[in-house]
């Protein structure tokens, strides 16, 4: 995908598939710069959906090799193993078409990659070829299929551009896909309180990644699943509102059937 900016994100010429940045409990650009005039209301625009989500992990550098990180590729881990069978993953099920009906799933693997390092700043681009990489020459990397997500977690003091962004400036996460048949999720360590507010860096983790888990289930083709012009995916209308599942910080997602954030 080219480069674009920000502001055509917002102009709805590219889907939005962020975490928005927060700033004193207020959600920054590139999310709707004003309400929309209308109710949110996604709808389903034909293209693939995750209906048994199989996650696989990879923790890109050698900083996730040393303490307090490795701890958290443990944690994560785990949390990402919970979640796919969680009560969160039950709400997804109201998105299901009739071809397609959207249920649990497994985290069904995971690699630590310190070759090629990352340097302190990554492209978008940069990420995709890790992960075709990977996936071409790792026997440990499952191959993709139509329900394959791949989650990518930068180590700290490593910034991802996207579409004009970066990380810790205008998002917090992203989801995106490789030529409609490779769906991933990046994460970048919550290195600035844009992407943490009053969270531990774990909470701050586990939150941004089930946004990016659910709008990767029912979009992983960024505007081609369940999308809403005005408001983007179901995890951006209810940005930065959390709820605790199992102990584990999640965000609320969106419920076109509660007309809420559940």
């Amino acid at each position: 995908m080219a480069s674009t900016s920000s502001a055509a994100i917002r102009s709805g010429q590219y889907p939005i598939r962020i975490v928005p940045i927060r700033v004193d409990d207020k959600l920054t650009a590139p999310a709707p710069a004003a309400p929309p005039s209308v109710a949110p209301n996604l709808t389903y625009r034909g293209g693939p959906l995750l209906t048994a989500v199989q996650i696989f992990t990879f923790f890109w550098g050698d900083a996730w090799q040393a303490q307090p990180q490795a701890d958290l590729v443990q944690q994560l881990n785990q949390f990402l193993g919970n979640v796919v069978t969680s009560a969160l993953l039950d709400q997804m099920a109201e998105y299901s078409v009739p071809t397609m009906a959207i249920g649990k799933g497994a985290h069904i693997g995971t690699a630590t990659v310190v070759t090629p390092a990352p340097g302190p700043s990554v492209a978008d681009g940069a990420v995709r070829q890790l992960i075709e990489q990977e996936i071409s020459t790792n026997p440990q990397v499952p191959k993709p299929t139509p329900n394959s997500l791949y989650f990518v977690f930068l180590p700290p003091g490593v910034s991802v551009s996207l579409d004009g962004g970066s990380s810790c400036m205008t998002f917090c996460g992203y989801h995106n896909d490789i030529n409609g048949q490779i769906f991933y999720a990046v994460m970048p360590y919550p290195d600035c309180a844009g992407c943490t507010g009053a969270l531990t860096v774990f909470d701050a983790l586990t939150s941004t990644t089930s946004h990016e888990l659910c709008e990767a289930i029912t979009d992983p083709i960024p505007g081609q699943g369940w999308y809403d012009d005005n408001n983007g995916e179901i995890g951006d209308i209810c940005a930065w509102q959390t709820k605790q599942l199992n102990a584990n910080t999640v965000q609320l997602e969106w419920s076109n059937q509660s007309g809420s954030c559940i």
